[in-house]
């Protein structure tokens, strides 16, 4: 190897680390500012299903229903049945299968996270992260109760996260329609100057949804 070239080498050799710095150097856009640690601590709040990240504090089942009949009764109900048009929170079990599914806490929430994480996010309604941890625990304790999840004396904390077995926790799998549907995909779609027959399948008179002269209100 030639003076010049092992000259060369060395030369990259030393700027490496430098370039590798240079490259791995932020970007910047003239906008916005960097964010501190305590303002992103106040977003990064998820909690994982293993219970991973959740906060500390615990709350039983008994302390959960005195904030869930002071902060969310009035609209999911007393049993968590609902109240008015607001979410029905509790019970519907077996009814995912059926026509008229109903979504709730005990049948169709996956994880423990997934009703904690909403909880603390977004209740109670109009006054959302008002919550201590502790009422936080507790109340979705109770939660959990009224489907039948957990007994009477349970307390939820980090420490006991892992017992709560979610009923529907095996109900969600990866989305599978590129092998349960492939048979009647069409490969090469028509994408533009699409052109053929057009007919009529169905009309909605048929399903008694179209007003005739005799029933049809009179808009204002």
């Amino acid at each position: 190897m030639s003076k010049s070239v092992s000259a060369l080498a060395a030369v990259l050799l030393l700027a490496s680390p430098a370039l590798a710095q240079q490259k791995a150097a932020p970007k910047h856009f003239g906008i916005g500012a960097p964010i501190d640690a305590k303002a992103l601590a106040g977003w990064d709040i998820d909690v994982r299903p293993d219970g991973k990240n959740a906060p500390s504090g615990k709350g039983s089942v008994k302390e959960g229903e005195d904030v869930y009949m002071a902060k969310c009764a009035a609209c999911h109900g007393e049993f968590g049945e609902s109240a008015g048009r607001w979410p029905q929170i509790a019970q519907g079990k077996g009814t995912l299968a059926s026509s008229d599914p109903v979504k709730t806490v005990g049948s169709y929430f996956p994880y423990l996270s997934t009703v904690f994480d909403y909880i603390r996010r977004a209740m109670p309604f109009g006054d959302s992260q008002s919550l201590t941890n502790d009422e936080l625990y507790a109340v979705t304790a109770y939660v959990l109760n009224l489907n039948d999840i957990v007994d009477d004396k349970f307390v939820l904390s980090k420490e006991t996260w892992s017992q709560v077995k979610m009923p529907n926790g095996g109900g969600f799998y990866p989305d599978d329609r590129e092998t349960s549907e492939k048979a009647f995909w069409n490969p090469k779609p028509c994408m533009t100057n699409c052109s053929g027959p057009v007919t009529v399948t169905g009309r909605a008179n048929a399903i008694d949804v179209t007003p005739d002269d005799k029933t049809k209100k009179r808009a204002d």
